[in-house]
């Protein structure tokens, strides 16, 4: 068992709540054991470190500190900002011991930076082949594209996470799980995050270009792990649509649920009827041990 400090954030509790309710459902088969950061805060992201840089601080300083608090040795922050900041964070203060004190007398609370800060990517890689295909009841055969987006593997020095222009931890993980993956060149370019509100016509400007290039090379899903990102190319696909003139029904799935629906678990727990762009995948041929299961938005009880 795998025991991790976990930091849901403020998105996975709210817009993306299927996000952390996939992982919490596919947790328990696949090894994981989550322990909940007590008293856990807003990490700031994405606002915080424009607006005031002590606050982007000790923000995410407050939730690492918390964790050393409770002796673990690593916390999963499945969202890419959350992940990023608190990254970040960390090692600014690791490299600034005036920095670490000063922020530790913000937060009053003594952070010493001993905590290592992973991503679902990480986690999931890790996880043996063997294991995890002796709980597969359907195999996810389907060609898709992995989207990392720009937060996980920037800035490579400091996240030190993958390859910074071409990751492939991800598409190793798919692989696993009986997915194709395909070479494409967008898989780490900007959605547009935050200007999601504020700049509707750039996120349907970026993140058309990004569902454009995944359906001409053949994909049937686009793959991600970011609350923001998923946000940008499910819920805005009208906005995306209508400047690219033409319809896109390419679902977007978090990876915990392309892999709980791997498991066998049902859509409802994997939180499928949350999307904006209904899931539908298309009919593969049956193998002997599984059974005929089509992916849809409509809720389904086990």
């Amino acid at each position: 068992m795998m025991r991790l400090g976990y930091f849901p954030g403020c998105s996975l509790l709210g817009t993306a709540r299927e996000y952390d309710e996939s992982l919490r459902a596919i947790s328990h088969k696949t090894g994981i054991e989550l322990f909940e950061i007590p008293d856990w805060n807003c990490c700031g992201a994405s606002a915080a470190h424009c607006i005031n840089h002590d606050l982007s601080l000790a923000l995410p300083a407050r939730i690492l500190a918390l964790a050393e608090k409770e002796k673990l040795e690593e916390i999963l922050v499945p969202c890419a900002a959350c992940f990023n900041r608190l990254d970040v964070v960390r090692h600014e203060l690791i490299s600034d011991e005036k920095l670490r004190q000063r922020i530790s007398g913000i937060i009053e609370m003594d952070f010493q930076g001993n905590i290592k800060v992973i991503n679902i990517i990480e986690a999931l890689s890790r996880i043996p082949s063997d294991g995890l295909k002796e709980q597969i009841l359907k195999p996810f055969q389907y060609t898709v594209a992995c989207y990392y987006g720009c937060l996980l593997v920037r800035p490579p020095k400091i996240v030190n996470f993958d390859r910074a222009e071409d990751p492939q931890i991800m598409d190793d993980v798919m692989k696993k799980i009986g997915a194709d993956t395909i070479d494409w060149a967008y898989k780490v370019e900007c959605c547009g995050a935050g200007f999601s509100v504020s700049r509707t016509d750039i996120v349907a400007k970026l993140s058309g270009k990004i569902i454009k290039d995944a359906v001409q090379r053949g994909a049937e899903a686009i793959i991600v792990a970011c609350p923001m990102c998923h946000s940008n190319l499910d819920m805005r696909r009208s906005e995306i649509e209508r400047l690219e003139g033409r319809k896109y029904s390419i679902p977007v799935l978090y990876i915990t649920q392309a892999i709980g629906l791997a498991l066998g678990i049902s859509n409802k727990k994997l939180g499928l009827h949350r999307h904006i762009v209904p899931v539908k995948l298309p009919l593969k041929v049956k193998t002997v041990v599984e059974k005929e299961f089509v992916p849809t938005a409509k809720a389904e009880e086990e």
